[in-house]
């Protein structure tokens, strides 16, 4: 994205003095200014601003305007200092303070942190007049007890017709001559102002995320590069972004890229109309505040990830590009429990489509259903997760089709749940299979036998209410033979990732809970020992403690809302509610939620993620009182 910013500027800057013509190498005059006030250009780190201690510099850069007022300046800033202030002054004098004519100071901890991009700097609610034509001096300066460099970019050649920038520094005796021109801009307006052609500035922080928001127009999407969401925010019940400059930036109908439009246009406020009638037909539960802002923002971001035809992307950015059964399951059920009962069921059904043969799914499959995207090993637990998902949408489903439509998916849960009862071995155990963590394991695992107890379950009540009690008795007796493997093998180690007992903790344990099992006495001391096994100093949980399996300290916003989830369901609302809190409070900028936190509490990876949202969405209807009903163990 670096190289691409660089570009676009230079190609604006070249657009700009073409604009200009001839009379542009003539000199400043006022006819000329577009040529003078402004070099957007910044692939060089230009000149070091730090001015504390004998070896102070600063620079500056001349230039003419056409420009009456003085509101404020943007600059092409790089700071490897978290803390400290920025003094910003427009003079007549190069090296007369008493000179400017405007003058402001930034608090560089206001930025983030460490980062780089485009800063913006006002002069204040008056601004300062200037005289057209008249040369000024952009003067920069920072002071930071760090031993870091703040750092003005521009380019080692100078805009025809402007002089170069020149550097300050007390080790060479003052005020040197430059040998380029730095990056800024004069009363920026409009494409000028940082967050449509430009970044604003970024901080380290931000950057380990790799995207911020999504904006749809219902079939093509575009993720946010975080770059272009600092200072952003979305247009309320829709994903339509508000931008520091005051324009807007959508994906217009029939787009293939996003386009920075003026605030009102008739096309992003019909999109953002179409949103919120969407909104409406369903629920967005939470109390008001952070909890209602996070679901709302969750179930658009969850809406902009599903695909016409039924396909929901874990993400949007590649390798996350893909359907997985489990991540699609939650977001059916999700869907279900606020009212978008077509969107739940679109989802359904692409999932029946997408079931192998033999009753199995692939680990992921490509987003137009074509196949899987490469030969990653496919995963035994969607076979419970498709199960309950559907058992989920069909309690929430309008009762007068419901039926007919089950119907039509019963094909489906058939084989789903005659291969995993089938696959139980003489302990009534599943074999060995990759899970959620997308690793395999030598024996089996908690986060496939919880799944699948939950699909046999559920399918063993879907069978019973369509009148196929032989299914149900079948799979209710795979369900006893299921629970009895987990109470013999796992429940005396405490629920633990595997039943060699040699892989520690998994989050997974809290699939053995409503709203997903019904929870046996045994378990909530073990939810409690789980959790405090994986918490970690940010305050989130890793999805286990395997000494195999190196997770460090990012947290997982998924296995930390497991908890918030299963103890919500379990009647411990607050203990729940502060797990969901935490998770809230790891929204990004736009509010979405990412799918890891690093160390230092940031959002990591890509951002949003829809399983997080979707179990953000479940928790929050637990929360509300809505409680969320738990398939009941089936009758022998």
């Amino acid at each position: 994205m670096r190289t691409r910013s660089v570009l676009v500027a230079t190609a604006l800057l070249a657009t700009l003095l073409t604009a200009a013509g001839p009379a542009a190498a003539r000199g400043p005059a006022p006819a000329t200014a577009a040529a003078v006030d402004r070099q957007a250009a910044h692939d060089v780190a230009l000149f070091g601003l730090r001015g504390s201690g004998a070896s102070g510099k600063a620079a500056v850069q001349e230039f003419t305007t056409d420009s009456a007022r003085l509101d404020r300046v943007g600059l092409y800033l790089s700071s490897g200092a978290a803390t400290g202030r920025l003094t910003v002054q427009v003079r007549t004098v190069l090296d007369d303070p008493g000179s400017a004519v405007a003058s402001a100071s930034v608090d560089l901890a206001r930025w983030g942190g460490a980062g780089a991009g485009w800063v913006e700097v006002p002069f204040g609610a008056t601004g300062a007049p200037l005289s057209p034509g008249t040369p000024y001096y952009l003067f920069v300066q920072a002071d930071t007890a760090e031993e870091e460099e703040v750092t003005w970019h521009g380019t080692r050649a100078a805009a025809p017709g402007a002089p170069a920038g020149r550097q300050y520094d007390a080790t060479l005796g003052g005020w040197q001559p430059g040998q380029g021109r730095p990056a800024f801009y004069v009363n920026p307006a409009g494409g000028e102002r940082c967050g449509e052609v430009e970044p604003c500035y970024v901080p380290n922080s931000l950057r380990p995320a790799r995207t911020a928001g999504l904006l749809t127009d219902g079939h093509t999407v575009e993720a946010l590069d975080p770059a272009f969401a600092v200072g952003a925010h979305y247009v309320q019940g829709s994903n339509v972004l508000a931008l520091p400059s005051g324009r807007w930036r959508y994906l217009p109908d029939g787009a293939t890229k996003s386009e920075v439009v003026d605030a009102q246009d008739p096309g992003a406020l019909e999109q953002i109309a179409s949103s919120r009638r969407w909104l409406a037909s369903g629920t967005v539960p939470g109390a008001p505040g952070a909890r209602r802002e996070a679901a709302e923002r969750a179930l658009l971001s969850m809406r902009a990830l599903l695909r016409p035809n039924g396909a929901s992307a874990a993400a949007w950015y590649p390798f996350w590009d893909f359907s997985w059964p489990r991540d699609s399951a939650f977001a059916a059920a999700a869907f279900a429990h606020t009212g978008h009962d077509e969107e739940a069921y679109r989802i359904l059904r692409y999932n029946a489509a997408t079931q192998r043969e033999d009753g199995t799914w692939e680990a992921r499959t490509r987003l137009d259903g074509s196949g899987p995207p490469d030969g990653r090993t496919w995963q035994l637990d969607a076979n419970g997760w498709v199960p309950w998902a559907t058992w989920q949408w069909y309690r929430t489903a309008p009762a007068a089709d419901r039926e007919a439509r089950l119907r039509t998916l019963y094909p489906v849960i058939v084989k789903a749940a005659d291969y995993a009862a089938n696959s139980l071995d003489t302990d009534g155990l599943p074999p060995a299979s990759p899970d959620y963590w997308e690793l395999p394991t030598d024996t089996a695992n908690i986060g496939t036998a919880a799944p699948l107890l939950a699909g046999l379950n559920s399918a063993a009540d879907l069978a019973e209410t369509l009148g196929h009690t032989d299914d149900a008795r079948r799979w209710a007796r795979a369900s006893a033979r299921l629970r009895d493997g987990i109470a013999y093998r796992f429940a005396p180690l405490g629920y633990p990732r595997t039943v060699d007992g040699l892989h520690g903790r998994d989050s997974a344990a809290a699939f053995l809970a409503p709203p997903f099992v019904p929870a046996t006495a045994d378990l909530p001391g073990a939810l409690d020992d789980t959790y405090q096994a994986l918490l970690r100093p940010n305050g989130g949980l890793v999805p286990g403690d395997d000494p195999d399996t190196r997770w460090g300290h990012i947290t997982w916003t998924a296995s930390t809302s497991f908890f918030a989830l299963a103890w919500s369901a379990m009647g411990e609302r607050e203990k729940g509610g502060a797990v969901l809190d935490w998770v809230l409070s790891k929204r990004n900028v736009l509010g979405e939620l990412p799918e890891t936190v690093d160390a230092q509490g940031l959002p990591k990876a890509v951002v949003p993620l829809g399983w997080t949202d979707a179990l953000v969405l479940l928790t929050l209807v637990q929360q509300d009182g809505a409680k969320l009903a738990t398939p009941p163990l089936p009758r022998l």
